[in-house]
């Protein structure tokens, strides 16, 4: 989990951005320094949630393991995932993240509507530190379809 990329649970389960006081641009991740628009003589930057839903702008399939530096439990098969880029209308950006478990790129389309939801992107297993710790992260779902 990344500290304050995301918060709430449910239907509160929001992505975290930040928006310039001055110039209205959306951020994510987070920015905590100034703002990014070249544009901008700069302004505040606040906190604000991002749309729970946007519109399959792409996507792909991740059906191998990542080489170094990615860190993944070598032991363990791996396992395939979709790949999705979400466009969210109203900030005017794209967001990239993982389709829910189950969903695979047969499902998609572009253009499809899907909501944030909160996701697992890890669990510890083992006798290290990390042992029983469970790493979150967003997941994108297809509105309509159960987590």
């Amino acid at each position: 989990m990344v500290a304050g990329w995301f918060a709430g649970e449910g239907d509160n389960f929001r992505l975290l951005g930040t928006r310039c006081s001055a110039c209205a641009s959306v951020f994510f991740p987070r920015e905590d320094g100034f703002c990014r628009n070249p544009g901008c003589s700069g302004g505040d930057l606040d906190e604000v949630p991002l749309s729970r839903r946007g519109r399959v702008w792409s996507y792909t399939d991740s059906r191998y393991r990542p080489p170094a530096p990615y860190v993944s439990d070598q032991e363990l098969p791996w396992q395939p995932y979709a790949l999705i880029a979400v466009e969210l209308a109203a900030e005017r950006m794209v967001v990239l993240g993982q389709s829910v478990p189950g969903v695979t790129v047969a499902d998609l389309e572009i253009g499809m509507e899907v909501e944030v939801v909160p996701g697992v992107l890890d669990e510890g297993a083992g006798a290290d530190e990390d042992s029983g710790t469970t790493w979150t992260t967003w997941h994108w779902r297809p509105v309509g379809v159960d987590a």
